[in-house]
């Protein structure tokens, strides 16, 4: 009797497995992959840009793909400038799996009417989330009171009215997938240890963005920079050189933090242990004039942890033991750690929330999560696999919440040309896929040329890459036409329709994009600070 009762549960478990393999062949949901336990894209650490066409001439890979001469000295040494234009996929990855890209949502948009999706991105999602989650190892860190509103979450300097010590600041989005007229807004914060924060063991703000400017300095290899108001004679140190103990505005550059943390190097372009960031990405919040901000309902939380600290020499075997893998076309490997997220291989933790079906938050699930690595594990252009810090406005009037009125294009560390002016001009659009038709209607000529004059004429950046309010709703019902699939892991892209430009299968023998179209390019920019010069490296 005990074998016959094994017998029937083993064939009611083939059978079920034996009916999910052949819904396959058919359409499943993207949650029977996760609830079968079975890996629907081994290589989904290929971002769906990844997959682009290039017609040749057009290149948005080189915002991720970079090589670095010797000499410079980067811990990212992933140096995969080759990548550009370059389908060097593993056999896994020569069919692309972001089928999303391939769905036209037009007919689901229409079914969701402008009111109802004005009210469902009014909605706070997050407000209670520390109470929902409150048993997940993490909730505490990833909750800001009042996130949704943050005009009341966060002061004038950025810094957490809540007491938790996130500080918000003003960056410049990272091209294109992070322009709002893509798809999102979002936002990011970072966190220091405890010890970056304290005096004594008592908190004190002087020292805290003493060392937050410190972190920004060594990110950025600056010898000095501007900074809120700081009372050296409450730290006991000259910070500026001047010889003298008083209120300053501007720190020089040290070997060692400040504080309680005072017995911990600097070191170039790696965060101390510790380190947090959190970032959200939300809908697109439409005021009554059409403007555009960022909404309170959250589409993703994300959060990363800086673990461990590797210096630049492992960080070097780490990127070398990347490379060897991919050499013997070894796929991907993320760690999962459970409840607490994954590990991406470099020291640091990486987690995130997403909607369920009634758009609350929820854990993401490993699959998901996977998706992760693909821009915060091995790309070349990253600076301790980091992007928004790297491009935060430079010094003092960086520490607010992001504000895309109040910057300017600046050009990228070693150019003189607006970022965003060139990136369009490269890529031959205004998203990688070249599918955006109001930006291009706005903002090329009938032959694909930029407006050059037009763009270099805008105020700030946020006329640039803002959409109109008719693009807005439509944007945000195709992404809510997502969350009620739960289809996450079919691809995150918010299209209104069927992608064009984009491969569905890379084949052997493709054309690499030709070497008059590869670009050197750094993450990090030239900002104009106090509109008197520009920081040249």
């Amino acid at each position: 009797m005990k074998y016959l009762t094994q017998l029937l549960a083993a064939l009611l478990m083939l059978a079920s497995f034996t009916a999910f393999a052949d819904a396959k062949k058919n359409t499943i949901s993207a949650l029977d992959y996760i609830k079968h336990g079975e890996i629907y894209n081994p290589e989904s650490v290929i971002p769906p840009q990844c997959y682009t066409k290039t017609e040749g001439k057009n290149n948005p890979c080189y915002a991720c793909h970079q090589t670095y001469q010797y000499g410079q000295k980067r811990p990212n040494i992933m140096n995969d400038g080759d990548l550009q234009g370059d389908y060097q996929f593993s056999d896994e990855g020569m069919t692309n799996s972001w089928k999303n890209l391939f769905v036209d949502r037009s007919s689901l948009i229409n079914g969701i009417s402008d009111k109802e999706i004005m009210a469902y991105i009014d909605k706070d999602n997050y407000g209670d989330f520390a109470n929902t989650h409150k048993n997940a190892p993490q909730a505490n860190e990833m909750y800001i009171k009042n996130l949704a509103y943050p005009e009341i979450a966060f002061n004038k300097q950025g810094l957490a009215n809540d007491n938790s010590h996130w500080v918000a600041f003003n960056y410049k989005p990272f091209p294109s997938t992070f322009w709002p007229t893509n798809g999102s807004t979002g936002d990011a914060m970072i966190r220091l240890p405890k010890a970056f924060r304290e005096l004594n063991g008592q908190f004190s703000l002087d020292v805290y963005f003493a060392n937050l400017s410190l972190v920004e300095m060594t990110i950025k290899q600056l010898p000095t920079i501007s900074t809120p108001p700081i009372d050296e004679r409450k730290i006991n140190i000259d910070l500026n050189g001047d010889g003298q103990l008083s209120s300053v505005t501007n720190i020089n550059k040290r070997t060692k933090y400040l504080g309680d943390a005072n017995h911990i190097a600097l070191h170039d372009m790696l965060y101390p242990k510790g380190t947090e960031f959190l970032h959200t990405v939300r809908y697109l919040g439409i005021d009554e004039h059409g403007g555009i901000y960022n909404a309170p309902r959250m589409k993703e939380v994300r959060y990363m942890k800086k673990h461990a600290f590797k210096s630049a020499k492992k960080l070097r075997g780490a990127y070398a033991l990347e490379a060897k893998e991919k050499e013997f076309e070894q796929l991907p490997k993320t760690i999962s750690i459970g409840k607490r997220g994954i590990d991406n291989g470099f020291s640091w933790t990486i987690n995130g929330y997403i909607e369920d079906q009634q758009g609350e938050l929820r854990p993401q699930h490993y699959q998901e999560l996977m998706f992760c690595n693909g821009c915060h594990k091995t790309v070349g252009t990253t600076i301790d696999q980091t992007f928004s810090f790297p491009r935060k406005v430079q010094g003092s009037a960086g520490w607010r919440y992001i504000d895309l009125k109040t910057q300017k294009d600046a050009p990228t560390l070693g150019e003189s040309r607006g970022e965003f002016l060139t990136y369009l001009e490269r890529v031959g659009g205004g998203d990688e896929f070249r599918q955006n038709k109001e930006m291009l209607t706005r903002w090329f000529n009938k032959y694909g040329s930029v407006k050059q004059k037009e763009v270099s004429a805008l105020n700030n950046i946020y006329e640039l890459i803002m959409p109109s309010k008719e693009r807005a709703l439509k944007l945000n019902k195709a992404y809510k036409t997502i969350v009620n699939e739960q289809s996450y892991i079919y691809g995150r892209d918010a299209n209104i329709g069927k992608a064009q430009n984009v491969l569905e299968t890379v084949s052997d023998n493709m054309q690499p994009l030709p070497a008059q179209h590869h670009y050197q390019w750094d993450i990090r920019l030239s900002w104009l600070e106090g509109e008197s010069h520009a920081i040249r490296h």
